[in-house]
């Protein structure tokens, strides 16, 4: 098969999946479970204020996604197909940028088999479609591995400002991410030892990714009155109280965790109380932000056991095969619960499985990589929360060494076959 061939092949495994469920979940992609970034997107539209309310700037989300809806909505307006359509496009680019990254690593069959297993996951295929934020998130994750691997084949400064540049784009998508440029450069150093031009092109990397951050912290520092890439460290909260862990374990998502006294009201809040009567709750949404942020800092120095508790939980339910399944959940009893309890742990499963041969099949560096950015996201899920959506854009990575695994049994297989 030519690599023309091969692209095609691979791109229609993402479009044509996804545009089935596009036609058949067209009722509910925009009526039920949305995020707060589609109603950043459809204020700024029509108000052309980054908030929940026109004339009142917020800094409640991170703001990626929202950047991606808004010309969506502006252009071609609101509507079902608009988003399927762009999701799908946004999942062939990532599918494709995956078979880059495997026909770099593994060679051409290893390439092709990791794109396919990463694209063809039944969680993803669902889950893409909607209005969510890792459709982007997974998308800049692949180009940020595709670029720091050809950064530590050649180390130039230019390449080392263009992985920086990426890396803050993913800040942008996910604040979790804030410290992942300084693992890049950890791992830029390892690949090319602790020279001045190693120590150079990780400045640059840090530059450059500050340099993209910049802008939005400095406007939410003028606009909403604090830097920050979110002020929502209520979710944080949330993830970390003694209520959490009690929550998880009954089935439940943390945003069924009471709020403590006094601190009921977010600007999401303000938001709904305006779109229903008309009326500006005042809030401070900075010293909002710091107050959660103190009740955090608390339960971490004053429970480090129950903090422990939570961090197993996390990572548990960050690497279960299964998907998380939780009250409220999406097409709960329906057809997606049979999926989520069949179909996707019995495929995650096996790729799992086969990664743990590709980790020694892979080149080296290849599974350095993934192995440090999976333990990022695993620390980060330690000190927030576990689910599958925090795993899903990042499971291109299991993917790869899957895909490995596969291909190093296959000419093992042979081996022993022709040694017969």
């Amino acid at each position: 098969m030519s690599r023309r061939r091969e692209a095609l092949a691979v791109a229609l495994a993402a479009a044509l999946p996804r545009l089935a469920v596009v036609a058949f979940e067209r009722g509910d992609i925009l009526a039920s479970f949305t995020e707060k970034s589609d109603d950043f997107a459809r204020v700024f539209v029509a108000s052309g204020t980054f908030g929940f309310v026109p004339g009142v700037p917020s800094a409640y989300t991170q703001p990626l996604y929202s950047f991606f809806l808004v010309p969506l909505y502006w252009i071609f307006g609101r509507h079902w197909l608009v988003i399927g359509l762009a999701q799908t496009a946004v999942a062939v680019a990532t599918a494709l940028l995956v078979l880059a990254i495997g026909r770099r690593a593994l060679g051409r069959t290893g390439g092709l088999l990791a794109a396919l297993a990463a694209t063809l996951s039944p969680y993803l295929v669902w889950h893409d479609v909607h209005v969510n934020r890792e459709i982007l998130d997974g998308l800049v994750a692949v180009a940020l591995v595709l670029l720091t691997l050809r950064l530590g084949e050649r180390l130039t400064l230019l390449r080392a400002g263009g992985v920086g540049a990426v890396a803050g784009i993913a800040i942008l998508g996910n604040s979790r991410l804030a410290a992942l440029p300084l693992l890049l450069v950890v791992y830029l150093i390892w690949r090319g030892g602790l020279t001045r031009r190693a120590v150079a092109g990780g400045i640059v990397l840090l530059a450059a990714a500050a340099l993209v951050v910049a802008p939005w912290a400095v406007r939410n520092r003028v606009e909403v009155g604090c830097f920050a890439i979110t002020t929502d460290s209520r979710a944080l909260w949330k993830a970390n109280n003694e209520q959490t862990y009690g929550v998880l374990a009954s089935g439940r998502w943390i945003d069924d965790v009471k709020d403590p006294a006094g601190l009921g009201i977010s600007p999401q809040t303000v938001g709904d109380e305006f779109a229903r009567s008309g009326r500006i709750i005042p809030l401070d949404e900075c010293q909002l932000m710091r107050d959660y942020q103190e009740l955090v800092f608390d339960f971490w120095r004053e429970h480090p056991g129950a903090k422990a508790r939570l961090a197993a939980q996390a990572t548990w339910m960050l690497w279960d095969p299964r998907v998380t399944s939780t009250e409220g959940r999406p097409g709960q009893g329906t057809w997606l619960d049979t999926g989520r309890g069949l179909a996707a742990p019995v495929y995650t499963g096996v790729l799992f499985a086969l990664a743990l041969v590709g980790l020694w099949a892979a080149p080296r560096s290849l599974s350095v990589l993934i192995v440090a950015l999976l333990g990022y996201q695993t620390l980060a899920a330690m000190l927030f929360a576990g689910a599958t959506r925090y795993r899903a854009p990042w499971d291109f990575l299991v993917a790869l060494l899957a895909a490995a695994g596969a291909v190093a049994l296959a000419r093992r297989g042979r081996q022993h076959r022709g040694g017969a």
